[in-house]
Order: C-alpha cells, then sequence, then structure tokens
C-alpha cells in the first residue's frame, strides 16, 4: 500500500476543517506537514484531491469521490482496532444496570447477554427515588433504561430506544370507573398516584394535578395501591396488561384525547466519562439496536 493512514487522516480533516492551516490547528501539526501529506497522498493515489486555483483549496469531483473511500477505510481501521481492545480485555466479573420501564422489554437482549457472557453478574438496580439518571450519575449503574425525561445531568449521554403506551387507571370500584368518560377536572378531585420520578415531568403530566397526591419509587408499589382503590394512577400498560384482561384495574377514557394512546419514549442512559468494561460496550451496543415497542389500540407498532 503507498498511502498511510495518517494520510487519510489528514486529507479527511482538512476537508472537515475547511482549510489545511485549521487542519494543522486541530491535529498539533504544522501547515507544511499537512500540506506535504496530502500532496503525497495525491501522488500515491494518482488523483488530484484539491483544486488550489483559488485561496482555499477546494475539493475536485475526484476528491470527493475519494473521501467516502477515506472515510469508509479509517472507519473499518478503527472497528478493528475496537475489536482488538475488546479482546485483549479482561472481562469485568459483574456490571450494574438500572431499570424503570417493565423488563420486557429488555428480557431478550438481557438473554443474549447471559450466554454471552456466562460468568458475568448483573445487578440490576432500583432507582433511587425513581431516578434512574441519578444512579447513573452517581456511577452506581453503567447504564439505565428510563421513561424520557426533558433533561439530563450534563456528564450523560442517552439513545431513545422506542416508545411504550402509559394508561390511566383505577380500581372498578372506584368513583371514576362509574363514568364512560373522563375529563381532567374529574381527575382532579379524586387522589392521584404517582411514580417519583414522573410526578410532574412527563409530556402532558401538567394536566393530571390532584388535589391529593401519593408518591411512589416504583411501579410494582403503585400497581398495589391501585389494586386497593386508594387512587388512580399513570401506569405503563406493558405493566398491567394481566389486570386489565382479569378486570382487576379499569382503564379511564380521558375525553381530551379518545382516539390517541399517550405514548412515551425509553431511553438508555450512559455517563460520557466512564470507560466501559468489555461486558458493558457490548450490553450497551446491543441494547441501543433494540427497539422498544409495542402495538397501539389501532394495531400499528409504537416505534418505526
Amino acid at each position: 500500500m503507498k498511502f498511510s493512514l495518517d494520510q487519510l487522516h489528514m486529507f479527511i480533516q482538512a476537508v472537515q476543517s475547511g482549510s489545511f492551516s485549521a487542519a494543522a490547528r486541530k491535529l498539533g501539526k504544522t501547515q507544511s506537514t499537512i500540506s506535504v501529506a496530502i500532496a503525497n497522498l495525491e501522488t500515491d493515489l494518482g488523483v488530484e484531491l484539491f483544486d488550489r486555483s483559488s485561496r482555499s483549496p477546494v475539493l475536485t469531483v475526484a476528491g470527493q469521490k475519494m473521501l467516502l473511500q477515506a472515510e469508509a477505510v479509517l472507519e473499518r481501521c478503527l472497528t478493528l482496532e475496537a475489536h482488538a481492545d475488546c479482546l485483549s480485555e479482561v472481562v469485568e466479573p459483574s456490571l450494574s444496570i438500572a431499570i424503570e420501564t417493565p423488563y420486557s422489554t429488555v428480557t431478550p437482549v438481557l438473554r443474549e447477554f447471559e450466554q454471552e457472557f456466562p460468568y458475568v453478574d448483573l445487578i440490576i438496580r432500583h432507582p433511587v427515588y425513581g431516578d434512574v439518571s441519578e444512579l447513573v450519575a452517581k456511577g452506581e449503574a453503567v447504564l439505565g433504561i428510563a421513561f424520557s425525561q426533558p433533561g439530563y445531568a450534563k456528564g450523560l449521554e442517552f439513545q431513545q430506544l422506542g416508545k411504550l403506551i402509559m394508561l390511566h387507571v383505577c380500581h372498578p370500584q372506584h368513583p371514576l370507573a362509574q363514568l364512560e368518560t373522563v375529563t381532567f377536572d374529574d381527575l382532579h378531585v379524586y387522589r392521584r398516584l404517582a411514580f417519583s420520578a414522573h410526578a410532574d415531568k412527563l409530556t402532558s403530566s401538567e394536566y393530571l394535578r390532584s388535589t391529593q397526591l401519593w408518591q411512589a419509587e416504583s411501579y410494582l408499589a403503585l400497581l398495589e395501591l391501585v389494586c386497593a382503590g386508594l387512587g388512580w394512577a399513570t401506569l405503563p400498560r406493558q405493566l398491567i396488561q394481566r389486570e386489565l384482561n382479569n378486570g382487576e384495574l379499569i382503564e379511564l377514557q380521558i375525553s381530551a384525547y379518545p382516539n390517541t394512546d399517550w405514548q412515551i419514549g425509553v431511553d438508555l442512559l450512559w455517563s460520557r466519562q466512564r470507560r466501559m468494561g468489555k461486558a458493558e460496550r457490548w450490553l450497551k451496543e446491543r441494547l441501543q439496536r433494540n427497539k422498544v415497542f409495542e402495538l397501539d389500540r389501532k394495531g400499528h407498532p409504537t416505534t418505526l
């Protein structure tokens, strides 16, 4: 091979930076080093990459095509390095993940994880005061899976995995269950049972005010309270499907959106600063490819 990866890197950086001098500053090199490297690359490839007739070099048509190839080559090289790093690492003995969504959304991935890393202990953490992001930000969990929040701590990264449906429900003997349709004013009269982290943060939750409010740090605790007839609550449909089918809970038909499901995003969270181990990195990448969805009332998936 006549050319080097360094030459490709400097070529790509020159394009991204807009000039040879800007690329030099970005890479901590001299402008002449960048110019010579790109000139040698043009000689090695037998292709003129830049038109230098103007003040700032401009990509030629051939240069534009070579740029795509150069980016692909560097990407493959980075992937090769990452795989080599994984193979050279010792697998961590355990890892922790915080989950607040119904576990059915990630169970298939955990089954694959068990097959890939049978000797790595998995610790599933319960959110502190219902806040998965806090556990991840403090380093008490490597990864977090949570319903989307309007904002996260500065040091956190996130990716939305999909959407799930939330339902407003109550016990069959609750006064709200006797109404054919329920207004927000009807909800405000009775005790609301709310998940601590989401009491006022989920989209449209500002409409769910109530003169009485009880909060719990888990959806399972809320489910028990609702089934006991102590108030109404908003719960993930996947979590309460059995209770709905058995008639233990009644879905409230909200008049404000009679034909619309309340869909909430599900996010994967991780820390920007943390350097992940082999098993942690594998689980993160596999979760990122895991599409979280369910079918809405019209039979359409909530995530495309």
